[in-house]
């Protein structure tokens, strides 16, 4: 298990000046782990190894268990005074509603009305529970996942409701928006659920007993594994010929532009080091496969949906190296 970060983390010391080959180095043992084991799974589907019934049970098994359960075991025995930073919980609440509401007016040069959510959608909302935990742990270990965790837990009920929004409005369903299911939604998400009951542990100090500990540990540790072949698993390279103008026009703006700016906005509040850089790293993360099976059930354009998830997997390898590549070498997470 990633060490626990209560007591143990000394105040923060001036990082000694990396030159171009270290800093390319570090990058690349921060990305590469995270994208092999995707290709591995896309391997793995092509030689039948594993199926469409493994990766549907093994991701309900993640989203259900393991991952709530790795939150969890990580919250507790984080001191949440150390992790919290309430201007990086506000940088990451603001850039996302402002990404969702200027890639929505954009997207009308882009697409006809009826994809304009799908767009917005697919621009928007990154694959954080999973690839972009996973940078944040290569990163910082448990001290970056404590920190993204509690980003977490505010953005993906509010990634949830302005997907409902956008790809409603995109009908023309103006006030039908079901905040009864949204609410109900959110209230039984696992992993705001494991995040919400592990912060009163932290923030009291409980200890929890080390056989739960160890339990969990042994749980925890499947997640990132099973979670990131499974996202190789549901990547189809058949689908790169498909691909159109607003597939691009959205992994541009999901993997370059949008965190770009975001991470430009958290510089000039004053965010540095790990709160930067979790920030970064997860507004970095590509497209989400959950925006995929929202858009199908909602009957909207799920080829692009497809597309757009496709294309900002493979691209983010570039840009997420490229970003953090520049944002290390000059000492700024």
């Amino acid at each position: 298990m990633l060490p626990s970060v209560r007591h143990q983390l000394a105040p923060e010391e001036e990082k000694p000046h990396m030159n171009v080959s270290e800093t390319f180095l570090y990058t690349a043992e921060i990305v590469a782990p995270v994208f092999l084991i995707v290709f591995i799974g896309i391997y793995l589907t092509k030689k039948k190894l594993i199926d469409q019934h493994f990766i549907t049970v093994s991701s309900k098994l993640v989203f259900t268990v393991t991952l709530p359960t790795l939150l969890f075991i990580n919250v507790v025995q984080t001191d949440f005074d150390l992790v919290f930073n309430a201007g990086q919980i506000g940088v990451s609440i603001v850039a996302t509603l402002l990404s969702f509401i200027l890639v929505w007016y954009l997207s009308g040069a882009v697409v006809n009305r009826a994809d304009r959510g799908v767009f917005t959608q697919g621009a928007c909302r990154g694959n954080l529970g999973i690839i972009g935990l996973a940078l944040c742990i290569n990163m910082y270990g448990s001290e970056g996942l404590a920190s993204a965790s509690l980003v977490l837990a505010i953005i993906i009920p509010l990634y949830n409701v302005l997907s409902v929004i956008v790809l409603n409005l995109s009908h023309h369903q103006h006030g039908q928006l079901p905040w009864k299911k949204i609410v109900g939604e959110i209230a039984k998400n696992p992993l705001i659920i494991a995040v919400c009951l592990a912060l009163p542990f932290s923030l009291m100090q409980v200890q929890i007993p080390t056989l739960f500990i160890n339990t969990g540990d042994y749980l925890a540790r499947m997640t990132l594994p099973l979670a990131l072949l499974g996202i190789g698993g549901t990547l189809s390279l058949k689908e790169l010929k498909t691909t159109s103008t607003a597939s691009i026009a959205s992994t541009l703006l999901k993997t370059l532009i949008l965190p770009a700016l975001c991470t430009l906005g958290a510089y000039l509040w004053g965010l540095r080091g790990i709160h930067l850089g979790v920030l970064y790293l997860l507004f970095s993360s590509p497209t989400a496969t959950v925006s995929f099976i929202m858009v199908r059930s909602m009957g909207g354009n799920s080829s692009l949906a497809a597309n757009m998830i496709l294309l900002s997997t493979f691209g983010s390898l570039l840009s997420l190296s490229g970003g953090i590549y520049l944002l290390h070498l000059y000492q700024l997470i």
